[in-house]
């Protein structure tokens, strides 16, 4: 049996850092096994539904590599496929049209509370053979005995009592099918065979396993995933980290990054941290999925993303710097040749944690001598007469060196003109890195003139004896 799984997000808002887990989990599961998986978009919320989330979602989708099958479903148009199942489950008298008003229903509810009873729908109209009218709806003809349960993927054998479950709308009263209904008929549709979501579906499943059994069709297996936790413990909030997906993308994390760490978020293959794509799908079985809640933990994300802007191509990262360089500000007048950034970028690429910081660390390198900030801070303390007049004697040096592309050749002429001042190294370091850079901090100082070439090396020194 092929596997096929589904990711079914509703376009109410863009995708979180929850949904897209269970996207990958979901993607996992079908790959890992050689299966399908499939994206539908549960757009039935006429009101809250738009377009932009929507596209966000799929934008989302497509960053992170969760590449579906086919064509993408979306739920709004396919209700006239609800509708014809609906009638179907009339005609076979397994759902019945209800006339009570939601008032009547709540009242119901809190009687049974009232009583100490589940708080539910009395079924006073299952008997009474209603046909179709103003303000009534179809609900169906659950069983009022016996046990409806699932050996669940992750949580393992789960069972509710019938007795205890609502006979649940399927039809709305402006004739707009429900969501346990239409997610049957799809799930059934789109052979799905296997359906992992997160846990705050549980109550759903004994609900539409009924419904599976009702048409007389293959119940898929299911697994419920738990939620996300902040740090403290609490229910996941953008305080925590609860960003949309490509919010992330614009932090400067890289996609297999994210990955890698929502794959840890509740999934474990021994003490392994780090987990390339290939190694996610060689490895990921839902024996491994955690039954307890995740925390969220942003430093680790950090971590992980750090670790794979190293593992990055320069090519790759030179490619994804202009976008970071314009958020960040005007990139009029900024060196953005690909060929001059993928020679930056090994510099940088030790010490960012996100592309955020390796755009704002490599913006020295793009401008021009005659538009470097410096900080006054640093030129105050490391640009003293004694300095600039060892900058001014080492120009020379700097000027008639034929070979920038050596920086042990560059650091071997600096240390021969300390050695024969009998002066120490840092008599010249700091100076010449503020001179080079603006700054009292950045990679290696000879690395650096390298990347700079003689030209713009040797002008910003002139420029920094003047100051």
């Amino acid at each position: 049996m092929t596997i096929v799984t589904r990711f079914a997000p509703s376009p109410t808002g863009y995708l979180h850092i929850g949904g897209a887990r269970t996207a990958l989990f979901s993607w996992l599961l079908a790959k890992s096994q050689g299966g399908e998986f499939l994206l539908r978009v549960e757009d039935t919320d006429r009101e809250r539904s738009t377009q932009e989330a929507t596209d966000a979602i799929l934008e989302a989708m497509e960053w992170l590599g969760l590449t579906a099958e086919g064509e993408t479903v979306f739920q709004s148009q396919r209700f006239h496929l609800y509708n014809s199942y609906i009638d179907t489950l009339l005609a076979k008298g397994h759902a019945y049209w209800c006339q009570c008003t939601p008032e009547e229903v709540e009242a119901m509810r809190e009687q049974a509370r009232a009583a100490g009873k589940k708080p539910k729908y009395d079924g006073r109209c299952r008997e009474l053979g209603l046909g179709p009218g103003a303000g009534r709806v179809v609900r169906f003809k659950g069983p009022l005995d016996g046990v409806t349960g699932f050996d669940d993927m992750v949580k393992g054998p789960t069972s509710v009592q019938n007795a205890e479950l609502d006979d649940m709308i399927l039809r709305r009263s402006d004739g707009a099918p429900t969501y346990n209904l239409a997610v049957v008929v799809d799930d059934n549709d789109m052979d799905v065979t296997h359906v992992l979501r997160g846990d705050d579906h549980v109550a759903n499943t004994p609900r539409q396993i009924l419904l599976y059994k009702a048409f007389g069709w293959r119940v898929p297996k299911f697994g419920h995933v738990p939620m996300i936790l902040g740090p403290d413990k609490a229910k996941l909030s953008k305080r925590h980290g609860a960003l949309s997906v490509m919010e992330y993308k614009k932090m400067g994390y890289l996609p297999e990054a994210l990955v890698n760490y929502l794959a840890r978020l509740g999934w474990s293959h021994g003490d392994q941290e780090i987990f390339p794509r290939e190694d996610l799908l060689r490895l990921f079985n839902t024996n491994n999925l955690g039954k307890s809640p995740s925390v969220f933990d942003l430093k680790k994300l950090e971590w992980l993303n750090a670790h794979y802007i190293k593992e990055s191509t320069p090519e790759r990262l030179a490619a994804l710097l202009p976008e970071y360089l314009a958020d960040a500000g005007e990139t009029a007048g900024l060196n953005l040749d690909p060929g001059y950034l993928a020679g930056i970028v090994p510099l940088l690429q030790p010490r960012a944690k996100t592309l955020v910081e390796m755009a704002d660390m490599a913006r020295f390198f793009l401008v021009p001598a005659n538009a470097l900030a410096y900080d006054d801070k640093a030129v105050a303390e490391q640009l003293t007469p004694e300095a600039r007049r060892l900058l001014a004697d080492l120009l020379p040096i700097y000027e008639a060196a034929q070979d920038y592309r050596d920086h042990k050749a560059l650091e071997a002429r600096t240390q021969a003109f300390l050695d024969a001042r009998e002066l120490k190294f840092k008599a010249v370091a700091q100076p010449l890195r503020v001179a080079l850079t603006g700054k009292t901090a950045s990679p290696g100082l000879f690395e650096t003139m390298c990347v700079l070439g003689r030209d713009e090396s040797c002008a910003r020194i002139k420029r920094a004896l003047v100051l």
